[in-house]
């Protein structure tokens, strides 16, 4: 409705269409065109390269400005706006007619600096990557095919909802466990807590999913809390968060053994999908029974020839005669060759054994005569034959000293020809002893 004069009371009536005109021209004239540093919050780029963004206060203060940035005004920045960043925008208040809203409309933006919120995510980012929370050597492998897979999100979320639509559609077989807990707000975090513990204390389940829809970073900021990053890193069932679109990360994404980039692809990531398993085992199906018909026929030819030898015992003897015929006959034309090689060389073999006894003989003989003159050349009657004579006492034994003989002791002297029997008379001793 136009404005216009009530015919009651007189005074002016504003439609609502005329009203939001009147205020946005206004805004226009009170505020043509401002300056305002504020933090990026719940920063947004539709499809035709127009942004959509709130700044509030960096300090914590309570006000949201929402903004809006067309395409033409967005084509220029020269960095990549997003939540928790710092920044000074230009522009104008306006109306948004439609629903009533005030925006600002900016037509440039410069980089501040990051936002109070953003600085303590990457100070608490920096401090558990350094304490090995974020390693990769620590994350682990999904089951292949688990039996169960918990879910903790809150049972209002969006999220519950195209998870477990991806799960119906994709593994209508395997059972679902929902671990209830709010996802936003102060509450969340020991709540979100409390649901990962009672998971891993039941041990019902083969995997976790942690997941929540998009939002600001604001409203994503639980999932950035100390204590749920420790929990998710400390569980014994393997976590997969899909926490937000694939633009926002969190602590808890990289601290989680997977991260996806959005609950619908955290469900995709922790089963194959019922048509692939479906696949797979008509595949493994058709090889058994290719297997299976490959050995059926092998057993078959192997039964069919079995059959055929058994049908003409009378063939398998005769084929074991004529081997044996085979055989005897090379054994007897083997003996017969081995009797005329004995035979040819019997004359041969009988003459070099001869040569060799003959020689063996002569050999013996010289080493006997050899042994016969060392024998003669230490015989004594031969050193006696050459003049010499010893002397023995009464006992046979040879006297060799003249200290061992006693004056009128009678010894026997032996000659080469003969002995003599001789007394003592006296015995005459060298000064120097030529033997011991």
């Amino acid at each position: 409705m136009a404005e216009g004069v009530s015919a009651q009371s007189g005074r002016a009536v504003w439609g609502v269409s005329a009203l939001l005109v009147a205020a946005g021209d206004a805004l226009a004239a009170r505020f043509g065109a401002v300056a305002v540093r504020g933090e990026l919050s719940g920063f947004t780029r539709a499809a035709s390269g127009h942004c959509y963004f709130s700044l509030k206060d960096a300090d914590g203060a309570p006000g949201t400005l929402r903004c809006a940035m067309f395409r033409r005004a967005a084509s220029m920045l020269d960095f990549p706006p997003g939540d928790g960043q710092r920044v000074d925008v230009r522009g104008r208040l306006a109306v948004y007619e439609p629903r009533g809203e005030l925006q600002f409309v900016v037509e440039a933006m410069q980089r501040v600096g990051a936002g109070s919120l953003y600085e303590e995510f990457l100070r608490l980012r920096a401090r558990l990557e350094s304490q090995g929370l974020f390693d990769p050597a620590r994350k682990r492998a999904l089951p292949a095919y688990p039996r169960a897979v918990g879910i903790v999100t809150s049972l209002q979320a969006a999220a519950l909802h195209d998870v477990l639509t991806s799960f119906s559609r994709r593994a209508p077989h395997l059972r679902l466990v929902v671990y209830p807990s709010p996802v936003q707000g102060a509450e969340a975090p020991a709540s979100l807590v409390r649901a990962l513990a009672v998971a891993n204390q039941r041990r019902e389940v083969d995997t976790l999913l942690l997941v929540r829809g998009g939002g600001s970073l604001e409203d994503l900021w639980s999932f950035n809390d100390e204590q749920l990053v420790r929990a998710v890193a400390a569980s014994e069932i393997p976590v997969v968060c899909g926490v937000g679109h694939e633009t926002d990360v969190t602590l808890a994404d990289l601290a989680a053994d997977l991260r996806a980039p959005t609950p619908t692809a955290a469900a995709e990531m922790v089963t194959p999908s019922w048509d692939d398993l479906l696949a797979r085992l008509q595949a493994v199906a058709q090889a058994l029974q290719r297997s299976v018909s490959r050995r059926l026929q092998t057993d078959a030819q192997r039964l069919d020839l079995a059959s055929l030898r058994l049908a003409r015992p009378a063939r398998g003897v005769a084929l074991h005669q004529q081997s044996l015929l085979r055989l005897g006959q090379r054994l007897a034309a083997a003996l017969v060759q081995r009797r005329e090689r004995l035979a040819r060389e019997g004359p041969l073999r009988a003459e070099r054994l001869h040569h060799a006894a003959r020689s063996l003989l002569r050999l013996q003989r010289e080493r006997l005569d050899g042994h016969a003159r060392r024998l003669n050349a230490l015989d004594p009657h031969a050193v006696l034959a050459r003049g010499y004579a010893w002397v023995e006492g009464a006992d046979g034994r040879p006297v060799t000293r003249a200290a061992d003989l006693a004056v009128d002791a009678t010894v026997r002297g032996v000659w080469a020809d003969g002995h003599a029997d001789l007394r003592v008379q006296a015995t005459h001793l060298d000064e120097t002893p030529s033997g011991p």
